[in-house]
């Protein structure tokens, strides 16, 4: 069991990030911002694939025109992501947008920051403050000589301090890194520093295959101490991929539970069939299944249903043939060619 970290709750559009809410996954968009077929077009395929929340850059006055489009053409929350120009904000806000994504310390004096923070109060939205190892304030970076978890921390209250100065709290944080392990460290230490919500992310992870590794390690480690409140995959490719990697994550440790689980053994010497391709298979055909079952996939019936007894239903490989098992109790054996028709008349019973 989990013990989430308790923190304060805010909302963006239609979604409830923290205090127990459920965790969200988000990507970004990586369309050119004046592109406003080409973003809208990919911010629709972004909620087909199950995007909960879905961010895009506004460098510009121009690119408000994107945000607004973008926000007419999907039904879950859009954040704007702003750099230094804090009209960009104002104007973002009136477009409607759901969240905005700011350093307050990089869009100028108080008033600026004043102006936003009323802004975004009037219309209920939240501000995530994003700090990461790239962004770090000179004096921060001259006083810890490196950018090292106590570094990060301080950057990322220091910006939160700007916004409490006006009454604002409505606040995400995320102190994104390249390095898993200062990644995980500065999370950990910024959980008991305060408690708004946190965002998690390995930024700038790397390709499909490294980056997801890398989310895994330092997304993953978060969400087993219960830190996390929303979460992204952050990965050199289609960002459709980011979505289906961030719900693999949460898979994977248990707290997204309503799909089948799939464990398989890697297979051994006493294999007498494909099993990677069945296992491969048969976790293709489970995908779209919303029921909370695990399903074991083993490589022989000599010990498959002993060592996947837990498995409410499994399978486990034979010489051209497999035996379909229920709870490590053998129910038949079936022929190769029918092994996965089988094994999904037995899911639907469960």
């Amino acid at each position: 069991m989990i013990n989430r970290r308790i923190t304060r709750k805010v909302k963006a559009g239609n979604v409830e990030i923290g205090s127990g809410s459920k965790i969200t996954v988000q990507s970004m968009l990586n369309v050119p911002a004046e592109d406003i077929e080409g973003n809208v077009r990919q911010a629709v395929e972004l909620e087909k694939a199950g995007c909960e929340i879905v961010r895009l850059t506004v460098p510009n006055k121009e690119a408000v025109k994107t945000l607004y489009a973008v926000k007419n053409a999907v039904s879950i929350p859009v954040v704007a992501d702003i750099h230094f120009d804090y009209r960009c904000a104002l104007e973002s806000v009136e477009a409607g947008v759901d969240k905005i994504r700011i350093n307050p310390g990089n869009i100028g004096d108080e008033d600026r920051i004043k102006a936003v923070a009323d802004a975004c109060s009037l219309h209920n939205i939240p501000i995530r403050i994003g700090v990461n190892s790239g962004s770090l304030e000179k004096d921060i970076l001259a006083k810890y000589g490196a950018v090292t978890p106590d570094a990060l921390c301080e950057s990322a209250m220091r910006h939160a301090s700007l916004l409490e100065k006006f009454d604002f709290n409505d606040i995400v944080i995320s102190i994104k890194s390249s390095n898993v392990q200062n990644m995980v460290a500065a999370y950990r230490k910024i959980a008991v520093m305060c408690d708004y919500p946190l965002h998690l992310g390995v930024t700038e992870a790397g390709t499909r295959h490294m980056g997801m590794l890398k989310s895994a390690a330092g997304i993953g480690s978060l969400l087993l101490d219960g830190i996390g409140d929303t979460i992204r995959v952050s990965l050199t490719a289609d960002p459709v991929q980011e979505i289906g990697a961030g719900f693999d994550i949460l898979k994977a440790v248990g707290i997204k539970t309503d799909c089948p689980q799939i464990v398989s053994c890697p297979t051994c010497g006493r294999t007498k069939i494909d099993l990677i391709g069945l296992a491969e298979k048969i976790e293709k055909e489970l995908s779209g299944i919303k029921k909370p079952i695990t399903v074991a996939v083993m490589g022989c019936a000599v010990n498959g249903p002993g060592e996947a007894k837990e498995a409410d239903i499994g399978v486990a490989g034979g010489d051209g043939c497999g035996i379909i098992f229920k709870h490590g109790e053998i129910l038949r054996k079936v022929s190769e060619d029918s092994i996965v028709e089988e094994l999904l008349k037995e899911t639907e019973t469960l």
